[in-house]
């Protein structure tokens, strides 16, 4: 396709659309376009439906604050899971990285985003009111700061440590086996690990 040859206003709409998400620049968003643009209509249609249902069936669990289809999520209705321990992420994709490892059979509670002045985000705008109400209604021992080791990160483990410690719960942090910088969702499976059983008392 030629620079100046203006592509017909469907496919630009769509590749403005794709555009917009993370990680895909204009040339990825062009790619992507024409692919679906040759694949057989089917296939278009489930990717559709996909997303479509996405935003129709997912919501948040009412205990962690999670992404699920069902209310509780899988997770806090596990009988089998150690209910006397969180573990609190920033996002729904930390979830998955630390399941993964299979090491950590406590409980989550997911806020949503991280403390940043400069971006606007304040300790209202992300999940600490639920997480302080599930403190204070039910018997926990342990609460482990998984927020990522990044400004924002360290900057909302601080807070949320001396929003706890007055309740008497043990905090502590993931251990250092993180680089600094380092998102949840990218980390290795045996540094995540290490980074659990190494936990420290924060």
């Amino acid at each position: 396709m030629s620079g100046n040859m203006p592509a017909a206003e469907a496919i630009n709409n769509l590749i403005q659309e794709l555009n917009k998400l993370p990680g895909i620049g204009p040339k990825s968003a062009q790619r992507i376009a024409f692919y679906l643009l040759r694949s057989p209509e089917e296939e278009s249609r489930l990717l559709a439906e996909a997303i479509a249902s996405l935003k129709q069936k997912i919501t948040l669990c009412s205990v962690c604050c999670n992404l699920t289809e069902t209310d509780p999520c899988p997770i806090c209705n596990n009988a089998t899971r150690d209910r006397a321990a969180i573990c609190i992420v920033e996002q729904p994709q930390d979830i998955l990285a630390l399941e993964h490892t299979g090491v950590y059979r406590g409980l989550y509670h997911v806020l949503h985003g991280a403390i940043s002045p400069t971006e606007g985000i304040g300790t209202n705008e992300i999940r600490i009111k639920e997480l302080m109400e599930r403190l204070q209604k039910n018997s926990i021992t342990e609460v482990i700061l998984a927020t990522n080791t990044n400004l924002e990160g360290e900057q909302t483990a601080m807070y949320l440590s001396r929003l706890i410690a007055p309740l008497g719960i043990k905090v502590t942090r993931l251990a250092r086996g993180l680089p600094f910088g380092t998102e949840l969702e990218y980390a290795d499976d045996m540094t995540l690990t290490r980074a659990l059983e190494g936990r420290q008392t924060f």
